[in-house]
């Protein structure tokens, strides 16, 4: 998505939460029109519909719920992918989670949401080919090869101490908080590096489920009005989280907090 059209995306937003959330008139003007024509575009309307739907304010209000409808289903069609995508991929099957994408493809017709589903198409081919050969990719997402390479030695799946793959793993070892002193002393055989990957994996997922977690217990308590026991959320996260990544989000959502007004 360009720049342009994420510009157009937030303004039908905007537009589609006051006239269809807060109740304001739609009114044609041509900034409107520009506008409604944009957003159509982004999500597959014809130019003849476009400009049908734009000869009158009724018309134009129901083009408007229909970009918003199709932008909502793409939204809600993307997370369930991704939901099954990741628990058919962890199981290591591979050919079911490539037809989940693929019949979501089919289906969809925002340009946004096909661009996802195809970047999601190549991940899934790149892990794969990293679980079938044991062998690390140079441009692809270290913490994906970890799983795959994870998930190959998991599956009883042979794993060769190449020298490419030590590095790797040397490189990517501190971004799950493991020391230079226990990688080299885990790579020195096959099953110290299988454990390895597997602490890996743990930390990896562990530190995810916590901060996803405690981020969901943050929002319920601001929306109660809670700022304090939202901060508490996030310190109880840093209090036992090591890796440096789940640190930082944490960190950043507590500085955010922090910027807010306190309740008079």
């Amino acid at each position: 998505m360009t720049d342009e059209e994420r510009l157009v995306w937030r303004r039908f937003e905007q537009l589609e939460q006051r006239v269809l959330a807060q109740g304001e008139a739609l009114e044609l003007s041509d900034e409107t029109r520009a506008l409604l024509s944009g957003g159509a575009r982004l999500v597959t309307i014809s130019t003849g519909d476009i400009e049908d739907a734009l000869r009158g304010v009724s018309t134009a209000t129901t083009l408007l719920r229909e970009i918003g409808r199709r932008i909502r289903d793409g939204s809600l069609r993307l997370g369930k992918v991704d939901s099954q995508v990741d628990a058919l991929r962890d199981k290591g099957d591979f050919a079911d989670a490539r037809k989940v994408i693929e019949d979501a493809l089919a289906a969809e017709v925002v340009s946004h949401y096909r661009e996802q589903l195809e970047i999601r198409l190549d991940y899934l081919a790149t892990f794969e080919t990293i679980f079938l050969t044991g062998q690390v990719e140079q441009d692809f997402h270290p913490w994906g090869q970890i799983r795959a390479l994870a998930l190959r030695v998991q599956q009883g799946q042979s794993l060769e101490l190449r020298d490419d793959l030590r590095d790797f793993l040397r490189r990517t070892a501190p971004t799950v908080a493991i020391s230079e002193t226990e990688t080299e002393e885990s790579l020195r055989t096959v099953g110290g590096t299988e454990a390895l990957l597997a602490m890996m994996l743990k930390r990896m997922d562990d530190g995810k489920q916590r901060l996803s977690q405690a981020l969901h217990r943050m929002i319920r308590c601001q929306e109660a009005g809670d700022l304090e026991g939202a901060r508490h959320q996030l310190r109880a996260v840093l209090a036992v989280e090591i890796v440096p990544q789940y640190r930082r989000m944490a960190e950043e959502n507590l500085r955010s907090l922090d910027e807010l007004p306190s309740a008079s």
